[in-house]
Protein backbone atom coordinates (compact mmCIF):
# COMPACT_ATOMS: atom_id res chain seq x y z
CA UNK A 1 0.00 0.00 0.00
CA UNK A 2 1.39 3.09 -0.77
CA UNK A 3 0.86 6.25 1.37
CA UNK A 4 -0.54 9.18 -0.44
CA UNK A 5 1.12 11.72 2.06
CA UNK A 6 4.85 9.98 1.81
CA UNK A 7 4.90 12.25 -1.57
CA UNK A 8 4.32 15.79 0.18
CA UNK A 9 7.27 18.29 0.42
CA UNK A 10 7.85 20.35 2.93
CA UNK A 11 6.34 24.09 2.72
CA UNK A 12 8.52 26.79 0.47
CA UNK A 13 9.00 29.88 2.45
CA UNK A 14 9.22 33.07 0.25
CA UNK A 15 12.62 34.87 0.59
CA UNK A 16 12.62 37.26 4.10
CA UNK A 17 11.26 40.90 2.61
CA UNK A 18 14.36 43.12 1.98
CA UNK A 19 15.06 46.77 3.43
CA UNK A 20 15.27 48.07 -0.11
CA UNK A 21 13.07 49.31 -1.55
CA UNK A 22 11.12 50.84 0.87
CA UNK A 23 7.32 51.04 0.93
CA UNK A 24 5.87 53.94 -0.75
CA UNK A 25 4.86 55.48 3.20
CA UNK A 26 8.60 55.50 3.66
CA UNK A 27 9.44 57.60 0.65
CA UNK A 28 6.36 59.93 1.63
CA UNK A 29 8.45 60.39 5.31
CA UNK A 30 11.47 61.07 3.85
CA UNK A 31 9.74 63.77 1.43
CA UNK A 32 7.99 64.95 4.52
CA UNK A 33 11.37 65.14 6.35
CA UNK A 34 13.11 66.39 3.87
CA UNK A 35 10.17 69.57 2.78
CA UNK A 36 10.45 70.31 7.24
CA UNK A 37 14.29 70.80 7.20
CA UNK A 38 14.27 72.82 4.16
CA UNK A 39 11.65 75.35 5.64
CA UNK A 40 13.13 75.08 9.03
CA UNK A 41 16.76 75.78 7.67
CA UNK A 42 15.17 78.84 5.73
CA UNK A 43 12.81 80.00 8.60
CA UNK A 44 16.45 80.07 10.84
CA UNK A 45 18.68 81.64 8.25
CA UNK A 46 15.46 84.63 7.64
CA UNK A 47 15.86 84.96 11.49
CA UNK A 48 19.54 85.35 11.42
CA UNK A 49 19.45 88.02 8.94
CA UNK A 50 16.54 90.30 10.79
CA UNK A 51 18.77 89.88 13.78
CA UNK A 52 21.27 91.08 12.06
CA UNK A 53 19.52 93.93 11.09
CA UNK A 54 18.48 94.70 14.61
CA UNK A 55 21.96 94.50 15.75
CA UNK A 56 23.68 96.30 12.79
CA UNK A 57 21.14 99.53 13.20
CA UNK A 58 22.05 99.45 16.88
CA UNK A 59 25.52 99.65 15.73
CA UNK A 60 25.67 102.48 13.26
CA UNK A 61 23.10 104.40 15.91
CA UNK A 62 25.56 104.10 18.12
CA UNK A 63 28.45 105.34 16.13
CA UNK A 64 25.93 108.07 14.92
CA UNK A 65 25.59 109.40 18.63
CA UNK A 66 29.08 109.13 19.10
CA UNK A 67 30.29 110.96 15.87
CA UNK A 68 27.65 113.84 17.01
CA UNK A 69 29.04 113.86 20.28
CA UNK A 70 32.25 114.87 19.14
CA UNK A 71 31.49 117.49 16.74
CA UNK A 72 28.50 118.60 17.43
CA UNK A 73 26.83 119.13 13.93
CA UNK A 74 23.49 118.77 14.40
CA UNK A 75 22.19 119.20 10.41
CA UNK A 76 25.12 116.40 10.20
CA UNK A 77 23.10 113.97 12.74
CA UNK A 78 19.91 114.65 11.07
CA UNK A 79 21.34 113.76 7.76
CA UNK A 80 23.07 110.60 9.45
CA UNK A 81 20.03 109.29 11.27
CA UNK A 82 18.00 109.59 7.91
CA UNK A 83 19.90 107.67 6.03
CA UNK A 84 19.97 104.82 8.56
CA UNK A 85 16.37 105.19 8.46
CA UNK A 86 15.87 105.03 4.90
CA UNK A 87 18.17 102.11 4.62
CA UNK A 88 16.33 99.96 7.38
CA UNK A 89 13.15 101.04 5.52
CA UNK A 90 15.03 99.57 2.13
CA UNK A 91 15.41 96.36 3.42
CA UNK A 92 12.19 95.94 5.25
CA UNK A 93 9.57 97.26 2.66
CA UNK A 94 9.86 96.87 -0.99
CA UNK A 95 12.10 99.45 -2.84
CA UNK A 96 9.23 100.93 -5.01
CA UNK A 97 7.31 102.12 -1.76
CA UNK A 98 10.27 103.79 -0.02
CA UNK A 99 13.24 104.74 -2.06
CA UNK A 100 11.10 107.74 -3.89
CA UNK A 101 9.66 109.17 -0.47
CA UNK A 102 10.68 112.59 0.56
CA UNK A 103 9.73 115.53 3.02
CA UNK A 104 6.19 115.16 4.16
CA UNK A 105 5.63 111.98 2.45
CA UNK A 106 8.45 110.37 4.28
CA UNK A 107 7.91 111.70 7.36
CA UNK A 108 4.44 110.46 7.55
CA UNK A 109 5.70 107.33 6.50
CA UNK A 110 8.13 106.81 9.26
CA UNK A 111 4.96 107.99 11.36
CA UNK A 112 2.65 105.22 9.71
CA UNK A 113 5.35 102.63 11.41
CA UNK A 114 5.35 103.74 14.18
CA UNK A 115 1.81 104.46 14.64
CA UNK A 116 2.28 108.29 15.98
CA UNK A 117 2.62 111.55 14.95
CA UNK A 118 6.31 112.42 16.14
CA UNK A 119 8.53 112.92 12.98
CA UNK A 120 5.31 115.05 11.52
CA UNK A 121 4.40 117.13 14.35
CA UNK A 122 7.27 116.23 16.61
CA UNK A 123 11.44 116.17 16.99
CA UNK A 124 11.22 114.09 13.37
CA UNK A 125 10.62 116.95 11.95
CA UNK A 126 14.36 118.08 12.25
CA UNK A 127 15.18 114.76 9.37
CA UNK A 128 13.55 117.31 6.56
CA UNK A 129 14.36 120.52 8.39
CA UNK A 130 17.53 120.51 9.74
CA UNK A 131 19.70 121.02 6.77
CA UNK A 132 18.15 124.98 6.32
CA UNK A 133 18.50 126.20 9.76
CA UNK A 134 21.33 127.50 10.91
CA UNK A 135 24.32 126.11 12.24
CA UNK A 136 24.32 127.98 15.75
CA UNK A 137 20.74 127.32 16.40
CA UNK A 138 20.11 124.93 19.30
CA UNK A 139 17.81 122.05 18.41
CA UNK A 140 16.75 118.78 20.24
CA UNK A 141 19.37 116.57 19.44
CA UNK A 142 18.73 113.63 22.33
CA UNK A 143 14.45 113.88 21.89
CA UNK A 144 15.71 113.09 18.19
CA UNK A 145 17.91 110.24 18.44
CA UNK A 146 15.41 108.91 21.16
CA UNK A 147 12.57 109.08 18.41
CA UNK A 148 14.81 107.05 15.95
CA UNK A 149 16.04 104.81 18.51
CA UNK A 150 12.54 103.92 19.25
CA UNK A 151 11.64 103.73 15.25
CA UNK A 152 14.52 101.47 14.52
CA UNK A 153 13.65 99.21 17.93
CA UNK A 154 10.15 98.93 16.72
CA UNK A 155 10.69 97.70 13.42
CA UNK A 156 13.39 95.44 13.48
CA UNK A 157 12.31 93.96 17.30
CA UNK A 158 8.80 93.24 15.26
CA UNK A 159 10.49 92.02 12.02
CA UNK A 160 12.71 90.02 13.92
CA UNK A 161 9.87 87.95 15.16
CA UNK A 162 8.23 87.04 12.22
Amino acid sequence: MNDPLSRLHDIHLPPPVGWWPPAPGWWLLLLLVIAAGVLLAWLLRRRSRRLALYRDTRQELERIRRQFAAQGDFPRLAAELSRLLRRTAITLEPEEEVAGLTGEAWLAWLDSRLGSKDFTTGPGRHLVEAAYRQAGQTEDAQALLSLVETWLEKVTREVSRV
